[in-house]
């Protein structure tokens, strides 16, 4: 008998190339379209190495499990609903991949305070949060204010309602696209 929530996500490049992903169609979990997962990637290529990053908003890993497909060291996922992070541990484990994952149920803000106070920075942060409810600029404001993004580090912002601005503080807009309702703003911190 199959479950009617479970929908199916694939890894689209890297060493986990085509492996199908595990992933519930409940409210609040959006998952990122193909085609703006291979776009992104091939935009923050460079970046990607030997990178630490932070999934925030992680929802089921998808973009965090790419990351580790193409070449990023270490991952923190970060989402507040609790089936989204059995989702992504289940993710994780499929594919060998929990030495590499740190997966965390909380609230974003807590999150980046928490690490604030460990003194944890990131290469690569990912920000996609629920359309609607959440505002980018808000994530970016907190990011800054705990000062958790390494000096010449990158965020990824996804969103479909917000016009934001070319820079935020240290932070520069140095890549934009557009995927029919969707936007992607890459930032880069010039510090």
């Amino acid at each position: 008998m199959t479950n009617r929530n479970v929908i199916c996500m694939r890894v689209i490049s890297g060493k986990y190339r085509r492996i199908i992903l595990n992933g519930y169609d409940i409210d609040g979990i959006r998952p990122t379209m193909d085609k703006v997962k291979e776009s992104i990637f091939a935009m923050i290529g460079p970046y990607l190495n030997d990178s630490v990053c932070l999934d925030l908003f992680s929802g089921t890993g998808s973009i965090g499990i790419e990351a580790l497909s193409n070449g990023c060291k270490h991952v923190y996922f970060i989402d507040s609903m609790k089936s989204a992070i059995n989702i992504t541990k289940a993710n994780a484990e499929k594919l060998k991949c929990n030495a590499s994952s740190t997966i965390i149920l909380s609230d974003y803000t807590k999150a980046l305070k928490d690490f604030n106070k460990k003194n944890y920075k990131f290469d690569i942060i990912f920000v996609d949060p629920p359309y609607g409810k959440i505002k980018i600029k808000s994530v970016l404001d907190k990011i800054l204010e705990y000062n958790v993004l390494n000096d010449n580090g990158i965020i990824v912002c996804e969103y479909e309602d917000e016009k934001l601005e070319d820079t935020y503080l240290s932070l520069n807009l140095i890549k934009y696209r557009k995927y029919g309702k969707t936007y992607i703003s890459i930032y880069k911190n010039m510090r």
